[in-house]
């Protein structure tokens, strides 16, 4: 890890936000020839603790290639071909490549892409503030914005062109948007996920989307010896309540027989329960502040799109900057329809997942029935399979 950095006072894109989203857009803007300064309300080893997504479309494959972080997601990442749904006793495989000529995804950790992207931008002497304080946004719709923020009990101040609002759904830059220029669109859940991660072998190759009469349950991995799963939950429930064996005996009761009966348990590095949510702000862009990832927009984990739409809207603003700084700003002043555009697809897909996967009560006996009836259309409509599987892998930028 290098020395901390000294803030400059004035720099050309200021990051808030100083995950993998901030991070890469530090990364090809430097690249570019773009100065930026980043900066982090936590400390790098908190950023680097969270455990979060870890499933990879293609394009975020290649942003992460173009910003070259890529070398040991290339070496140690886990390219699927396919994935599994199963209803019940029943299983289906869905072909991704043969589906989607040729399109993968890659199963590679988001605390790993954190990680590479913080060595990409050390060994480029990229300029990171962590556990930057009260950070506030001045002057963002006007010609010269600016952020303040406190940094060891000091106030600094710094100039800049634009403001990238990278800081997550609670972070200040959607907060300072006035209330009479955000529109808000929100689905709240009545259920979460209980995830665990464990050193044990995933039970499949590839990842089991499962629902059953007891709820959704998802087999997931990390690498060949490390896997993630989770199972539907009520929000009333606590962490404390769920011993690694209570836990291991529900997943396997969510499973096909014969997934269960290959599941190995061990004991848990992580166990959390996480809710579930659809949440989208319009506009992404006001003034010179652009948002991107959850400071704009939340999907439930279903689709494996939360880290992947942060991507796309890095590819649109990173792109849009980059042609402003050469002269063209069509891309930036288009960046908020554009974003939004697959944003909104992302959202569809995410809330059909979702809906399609677990269980709710209150849709009773007929909504159980529809559920069988959609995993039977899939299982029967190569039609149907495709259009699941261009969307899991990611529709083009």
């Amino acid at each position: 890890m290098s020395a901390p950095m000294p803030c400059p006072a004035k720099t050309q894109v200021l990051i808030v936000g100083g995950g993998p989203s901030g991070l890469l857009l530090s990364q090809l803007l430097h690249r570019a020839g773009i100065d930026t300064v980043v900066l982090e309300r936590r400390s790098r080893d908190y950023v680097l603790s969270r455990i979060r997504a870890g499933v990879l479309e293609q394009g975020m494959v290649d942003l992460l290639r173009r910003a070259g972080a890529a070398e040991r997601m290339d070496r140690e990442g886990l390219v699927h071909d396919g994935v599994e749904i199963a209803f019940e006793e029943d299983r289906l495989r869905l072909d991704l490549a043969d589906l989607t000529g040729g399109k993968t995804v890659m199963v590679y950790g988001q605390t790993e892409v954190t990680a590479d992207l913080y060595a990409a931008r050390d060994a480029m002497g990229g300029v990171i503030v962590h556990e930057a304080e009260n950070v506030a946004l001045h002057d963002v719709d006007g010609d010269a914005p600016y952020a303040t923020f406190e940094k060891n009990g000091e106030t600094h101040r710094i100039a800049c062109d634009f403001i990238a609002g990278c800081d997550g759904f609670h972070g200040v830059a959607r907060q300072t948007i006035p209330a009479d220029v955000l529109k808000t669109f929100e689905l709240v859940y009545p259920f979460g996920w209980l995830g665990i991660l464990a050193d044990v072998p995933p039970v499949n190759d590839e990842l089991i989307y499962a629902c059953h009469d007891k709820g959704f349950a998802l087999c997931s991995m990390r690498s060949q010896t490390r896997s993630r799963y989770y199972i539907q939950c009520s929000l009333e429930e606590k962490v404390e309540d769920w011993s690694d064996d209570r836990f291991w005996e529900a997943l396997a009761a969510h499973l096909p027989a014969d997934v269960a009966g290959k599941l190995v348990t061990g004991p848990s590095i992580e166990k959390s329960i996480a809710p579930l949510r659809s949440f989208v702000t319009e506009p992404m862009r006001h003034g010179r502040l652009f948002l991107a990832g959850d400071a704009a927009h939340i999907v439930p984990p279903t689709g494996a799109k939360g880290l992947n739409l942060a991507a796309s809207d890095i590819h649109y603003l990173s792109t849009g900057l980059i042609d402003h700084y050469r002269g063209d700003s069509t891309g930036l002043e288009t960046y908020s329809q554009r974003a939004l555009a697959r944003v909104w697809k992302a959202e569809r897909f995410s809330w059909w997942m979702t809906t399609f996967l677990h269980r709710f009560p209150e849709k009773g006996a007929f909504g159980a029935r529809m559920q069988r009836a959609e995993f039977d259309y899939l299982k029967s409509s190569r039609a149907a399979q495709a259009s699941l599987a261009e969307n899991y892998v990611g529709l083009p930028y």
